[in-house]
């Protein structure tokens, strides 16, 4: 409940004004002089506080003067019998969020005291957030505080140690490079090179000479002898992205080169040694392909020495607004200055709800794809629902979430039982005599049901 301070010397209408706002869920407190107000606003929290301006010994406008300096995230709105410029320009300066003219009509003061309290809120959300993403857990780039990178942040921080190859897996957009980033930065190697390819986008002829290299006149364009990757990563880390996605007839050339700590450039006609720490990262199911025959079992057990799985966005919890906030951090200060617009600080609850809500199929990736678009279109200084793509606004999940590590997934009754009529309805072609069987009802009493849920 919004807690709200009224404060004007006449009591009675205190009295009426904390009746409006009581029952439209408020909690109204009320002040009958400016000096006992301050007292209170310093040793209570309070969302909002509405302050009328003429007032004996302290009036309204030093009030809003002294929260403003103090709390300047504490919205005031100043009640006024006057409504000229001159009120309205004092109302700004002392920092007022907004000003009602006497006498007060309900249905204005209550949408206004709404806004001060959303707007307060939102305060508190960016200030939790910023906190968070202060003591969250930080592996280079990665972020997060869920338990299911609080697992994959031990397990870095463990094989960072020692110089066992690793396997990065998970699903494209989860942050693979980032883990194996990670593991250099925190290794014994951190001083050499960090050599990154992605094998999927290395044409087949060309990714024996880029790993290996090549001496010059090996092929038509060979006019120069080239180092290839392993060798460049010599004291370092060699990172290969998508390594599931080798030609086949490269891998045995792979794991030769890793059993013997030696590469042979094409052409050459002695290896070369090299010492790099090899991870590797694939969002393919390494296992069944070995079971068709696209990848050599030999080899994944030579690099699957230890496995790191990041878990998708969607089973991340409260991580996707903590990172949702880093972005707009990050991608704000950027932006900062190009227009006149203002700076975007953080996320409307509503807004906050939908990112929440949504799977994100491309994990973080596509957050900040998204977090990047709203930036560029809101006009307010937090992002709002109309900010975000149609896909996540118009989402509606088709799936309940019963076991679950954080309450925010957790489901309303009314909202478990309109997913899963939705979802019977879908699976038998919208036929509702069918659904009103496999539910237990009858059909009038589906027809109601659907009605209420907003389905008919």
């Amino acid at each position: 409940m919004p807690r709200v301070l009224l404060v004007d010397d006449d009591e009675p209408t205190c009295e009426i004004l904390a009746a409006s706002l009581s029952s439209e869920g408020h909690d109204a407190n009320y002040e009958t002089g400016a000096e006992r107000a301050w007292q209170r606003v310093q040793s209570d929290d309070f969302d909002v506080v509405l302050t009328d301006v003429s007032m004996a010994g302290m009036d309204g406008l030093e009030l809003c003067k002294r929260i403003h300096e103090a709390m300047p995230d504490l919205p005031v709105i100043v009640i006024t019998g006057q409504a000229n410029l001159e009120t309205a320009v004092g109302a700004l300066r002392a920092g007022a969020y907004d000003f009602l003219q006497k006498p007060i009509d309900t249905k204005l003061m209550i949408p206004a005291v709404a806004r001060a309290a959303k707007l307060r809120r939102l305060d508190r959300e960016v200030k939790r957030l910023r906190r968070a993403l202060a003591d969250a857990q930080r592996f280079g780039s990665l972020l997060g505080q869920s338990s299911a990178m609080r697992e994959v942040f031990d397990l870095i921080a463990r094989v960072s140690e020692s110089d066992a190859s690793v396997l990065v897996t998970g699903e494209s957009g989860t942050g693979k490079e980032l883990v194996a980033r990670s593991i250099h930065e925190r290794s014994r190697r951190a001083t050499g090179p960090f050599v990154a390819v992605n094998c999927a986008a290395v044409p087949p002829t060309l990714i024996e000479s880029e790993l290996f290299g090549h001496v010059r006149g090996a092929f038509t364009d060979a006019k120069t002898a080239r180092d290839g990757l392993f060798v460049q990563a010599d004291g370092g880390t060699l990172f290969l992205d998508e390594v599931g996605e080798l030609p086949l007839e490269m891998q045995p050339k792979l794991l030769r080169a890793l059993q013997e700590r030696r590469v042979r450039p094409v052409g050459a006609t002695s290896e070369v040694p090299f010492d790099a720490r090899i991870v590797t990262a694939t969002n393919r199911d390494l296992e069944a392909a070995v079971a068709d025959g696209t990848f050599r079992e030999d080899l994944l057990y030579r690099i699957d020495v230890v496995r790191v799985e990041l878990p998708p966005l969607r089973a991340r919890g409260g991580d996707v607004l903590l990172l949702a906030q880093h972005f707009i951090d990050k991608i704000g200060a950027q932006d900062e200055g190009r227009d006149d617009r203002p700076r975007v600080q953080g996320i409307d609850p509503g807004a906050a709800e939908k990112i929440l809500s949504y799977e994100w199929p491309g994990n973080v990736r596509e957050l900040e794809n998204c977090i990047e678009r709203a930036l560029a279109l809101a006009r307010l200084d937090r992002i709002v629902v109309d900010d975000l793509p149609h896909k996540v606004r118009d989402f509606q999940p088709k799936h309940v979430v019963v076991s679950a590590e954080d309450p925010d997934q957790l489901l309303a009754l009314d909202e478990v039982e309109r997913r899963y009529i939705a979802r019977v309805l879908e699976l038998l072609g919208g036929n509702k005599s069918q659904a009103a069987r496999v539910l237990g009802v009858d059909r009038r009493t589906l027809y109601r049901r659907l009605a209420r849920h907003g389905l008919a």
